[in-house]
């Protein structure tokens, strides 16, 4: 009788990414995610520090941001607020990504009624465009960064379980998936160790291509009053703070917001560049 085959690793179902945009999207997300854990170092100020007498200081030596109505330097702020936008992302791509992977692979392994049931439930989060039902979710809760989660975790789960479905269902059909079943081997132990592993490339791609829009939702939400609250320092609170001074003092609004822009720009170029490089359809030249 031959052996079981071996469960792939996961390093062994990642092919070697080498692709210089998916490079450069890691080196910008890890500067930005280096400047925000060294926040309490890199802040000129503390965060929460109010002088009156510095109200809407255009930059300067002093504020290289300047500050904001309340007297408050931008730049830490911006540093500080880093910290909570990219909380709200990684919490909610780990919640949304472990749920819908696990649910999708159980699904597209056990089929019948089970994929159907699993698929419908999916199907109708999917009905819902994911920024309107993350609002109404927001409006129903109070107003937080785990409000925030929360809501977006919801409806963000969905997609992950649809496309880790489709690749489990694809990899329950292969000669070494059969030759375990065939060994006795119990579902459990196949999917953890074969379907699992080889399912999540598409999946890290996702991810990375939805950092940018947990970002924007995040800021979103807290730009409408339904996400983080004073004093705590969130990008798209800051922007909402200071869009009636856009006119007359522009780096209120303008520092925080091209921290969005910047940090959705980084993860669309590492999604992107991931996609490219781990596309298997790619013809190396």
């Amino acid at each position: 009788m031959s052996a079981l085959p071996e469960a792939a690793p996961l390093r062994r179902t990642l092919p070697r990414v080498t692709d210089r945009f998916a490079l450069a999207g890691a080196v910008l997300i890890a500067l930005i995610a280096l400047a925000a854990l060294l926040a309490p170092w890199l802040a000129p100020h503390p965060p929460d520090e109010v002088d009156p007498f510095a109200a809407l200081r255009p930059p300067d030596a002093a504020h290289w941001f300047g500050t904001d109505a309340a007297g408050r330097d931008v730049l830490t702020r911006v540093l500080y607020g880093g910290r909570t936008s990219l909380f709200i992302a990684v919490t909610v791509l780990a919640v949304s990504a472990t749920t819908g992977v696990l649910l999708g692979v159980v699904a597209g392994y056990a089929g019948g009624w089970v994929r159907d049931v699993i698929m419908r439930i999916t199907d109708v989060f999917l009905a819902f465009p994911a920024l309107l039902l993350s609002v109404a979710l927001a409006v129903v809760l109070q107003p937080s960064v785990t409000t925030v989660i929360v809501a977006i975790a919801v409806t963000w789960w969905p997609w992950y379980a649809r496309l880790s479905a489709s690749m489990a269902a694809s990899i329950a059909t292969r000669p070494y998936v059969d030759a375990a079943r065939c060994l006795g081997v119990p579902a459990p132990m196949i999917i953890l160790r074969h379907v699992l592993p080889n399912s999540l490339t598409p999946v890290l791609v996702q991810v990375s291509l939805d950092g940018g829009g947990v970002i924007l939702t995040a800021a979103a939400l807290s730009y409408l009053g339904l996400g983080a609250q004073e004093p705590t320092a969130e990008w798209g609170l800051m922007v909402e703070q200071g869009q009636s001074l856009f006119t007359t003092n522009w780096w209120v609004v303008t520092f925080p917001g091209l921290a969005i822009l910047l940090t959705a720009f980084a993860f669309n170029v590492l999604g992107e560049g991931l996609r490219n490089a781990l596309d298997p359809r790619r013809i190396v030249k």
